[in-house]
């Protein structure tokens, strides 16, 4: 194989995700040179978003099987799942919207098993209606997680050689204390350590940011810093790994950015992405670790506001479907490395 063949799972019919698509298939030709690339998702609904980016609907073809793909870069060929969502208005919740991407998902996560594809790539979900389409998800790497049967995983932000694991995710910020157990955070930094050992980089640092203000100041902001990350760090520097922390988010973030520290593990979701997305932007991307299959997304919303508007920009789907595919070839590897580390 030389080629990994990706799919682009389009995400929500009535949010930027079709346009995005289109714009990513039809306007980046030297994404094909890289890998062979298919649309999973309605082809009603990417003819939609194609017209509203400024480009053909008649470039949008329906294909049964990703081995059938010409790999042609003025055409976007989709796998056709489900029923047309042509009814779905742009930019409101609407629950066969939701249905759609989910059903998206679990088509990708199918071909992934079955070998058919080497690696997952995800435009924008709206949990909101995936919920009222009767898919109870906190959003998309949970449910990845779930059809690969996998329970040590981790969202990650990446820009370049940064990442930036979570212990928590898409949970309220009384869950995501009360989740950030001795056990989640010790599977997460074997998690990290699996994916350096991976990457050929075994001793590379790993910082863990603190939970509380000033990672609990000698316990005069809370105790979990001393009581469940301290303890979990120490622990794994007994086991050989070079973890550091837990250390002051307001202080190890801007290092990080600042490159002193490429892997670093936070505590919830807003501690990572609020800091993270002010800095990268489009340059960012999110992938799911701990996963048989490498799996990037966007790191953005389905923006409603914007949907249909033909303004909104694909440079994060590009960036996605790139890293997809300079990580499927050796994802192997990966996923060896952290089944090992479990």
């Amino acid at each position: 194989m030389t080629k990994p063949v990706l799919g682009i799972t389009m995400g929500d019919a009535a949010g930027i995700g079709p346009e995005i698509t289109a714009k990513t298939m039809l306007t980046h030709p030297g994404l094909r040179e890289q890998a062979a690339v298919v649309v999973i998702g309605d082809a009603d609904a990417m003819r939609a978003g194609a017209q509203h980016a400024g480009l053909d609907p008649a470039a949008v073809t329906v294909i049964d099987d990703p081995s059938a793909a010409s790999n042609d870069p003025t055409i976007i060929e989709v796998l056709q799942t489900g029923p047309s969502l042509a009814h779905v208005p742009v930019g409101d919740i609407h629950p066969d919207a939701g249905d759609g991407s989910y059903r998206f998902v679990v088509e990708a996560c199918r071909l992934a098993r079955e070998g058919k594809i080497h690696g997952i790539v995800t435009a924008p979900l709206n949990k909101a209606a995936m919920h009222a389409g009767g898919h109870l998800y906190p959003g998309h790497t949970e449910l990845l997680a779930e059809q690969f049967d996998v329970k040590n995983f981790s969202l990650v932000l990446s820009a370049g050689d940064l990442y930036f694991f979570h212990l928590t995710t898409h949970v309220s910020l009384r869950q995501a204390i009360e989740g950030i157990t001795p056990e989640r955070t010790n599977n997460v930094i074997d998690l990290v350590a699996a994916f350096c050992r991976a990457l050929g980089k075994p001793d590379e640092a790993i910082a863990v940011t603190g939970l509380n203000p000033h990672a609990g100041e000698n316990r005069l902001f809370g105790d979990e810093d001393a009581d469940v990350l301290a303890p979990a760090v120490e622990a794994a520097r007994a086991r050989g790994l070079n973890v550091h922390g837990p250390l002051p988010a307001d202080a190890v973030i801007p290092q990080a950015v600042g490159g002193k520290w490429n892997m670093l593990i936070v505590c919830y979701h807003d501690q990572g992405h609020a800091p993270f997305k002010a800095v990268y932007g489009d340059e960012g991307v999110n992938i799911t670790v701990g996963l048989p299959v490498v799996r990037v997304s966007v790191d953005h919303g389905t923006a409603f506001d914007i949907a249909g508007k033909g303004v909104a920009r694909e440079a994060s789907l590009v960036l996605a479907a790139e890293r997809a595919a300079a990580l499927s070839m050796g994802w192997g590897e990966v996923w060896h490395a952290a089944q090992a580390g479990e």
